[in-house]
């Protein structure tokens, strides 16, 4: 059973057509890295896997639940990683990670809790609220979330943004043990190369339209 099954999947805004007639298949233990200019739909294609969006056309599997009837169960097993870290400012670290948890029916211990802010070297700043956090910062909290959340899809929007090398290796890092535990991984970004230690296929999007790369051919907005 695939982890995702695109079928024909279109979007548009008026006159304006986002994606073309996407097909797509992805297995559980693989990770796909999404190339593409901005504008080019990566964003709009991972709002729509999340649930977040329904398409013009087309519909989805994941899982082997439906896109358009199982919302709520593929919630359930998914996470998305957007361009923004998603975290309240007026919560401390540790608040944050149990709140965002709870919603996903999901109760780290205390000390699970410390053990992922640990791994993520921000536990020194638990108590911290997270409106004196940096953008790294916030982008290590997001990743302690997913390490605790342990979903079998993960969707990443520019997952490497605001991170310095050392963020960039332990996001990498979990990447990695994810796709070792057999879930399924899109990776969107403009930034290849941090992608790269952890990709096991590359796909590019151009004017809407998805087409498959080599690995070798792997490079900045998937200019093949």
């Amino acid at each position: 059973m695939n982890a995702i099954a695109c079928h024909g999947i279109s979007q548009s805004y008026g006159q304006y057509r986002v994606l073309r007639d996407i097909d797509l298949t992805l297995a559980r233990g693989e990770c796909l890295t999404l190339l593409g200019p901005n504008g080019a739909g990566k964003t709009t294609l991972l709002n729509i896997l999340a649930t977040l969006q329904r398409p013009s056309e087309g519909y989805y599997e994941m899982l082997g639940m439906n896109g358009r009837t199982d919302r709520d169960a593929i919630r359930a097993r998914l996470m998305l990683l957007a361009h923004g870290a998603h975290v309240y400012d007026d919560l401390n670290a540790r608040e944050n990670l149990a709140f965002a948890l709870a919603l996903r029916d999901t109760h780290p211990t205390d000390r699970d809790i410390k053990l992922a802010l640990d791994r993520v070297r921000i536990g020194a700043f638990a108590d911290m609220k997270i409106r004196h956090y940096s953008a790294g910062m916030k982008k290590r909290l997001a990743l302690a979330k997913l390490m605790l959340a342990r979903p079998d899809v993960l969707l990443l929007d520019e997952p490497f943004t605001a991170l310095d090398p050392d963020g960039a290796a332990l996001m990498r890092d979990h990447i990695g043990e994810r796709v070792a535990d057999n879930a399924a991984v899109i990776i969107a970004t403009h930034d290849p190369d941090k992608a790269r230690p952890v990709t096991t296929r590359a796909g590019q999007l151009r004017h809407g339209a998805f087409r498959e790369i080599a690995l070798e051919d792997l490079r900045a907005d998937g200019a093949v």
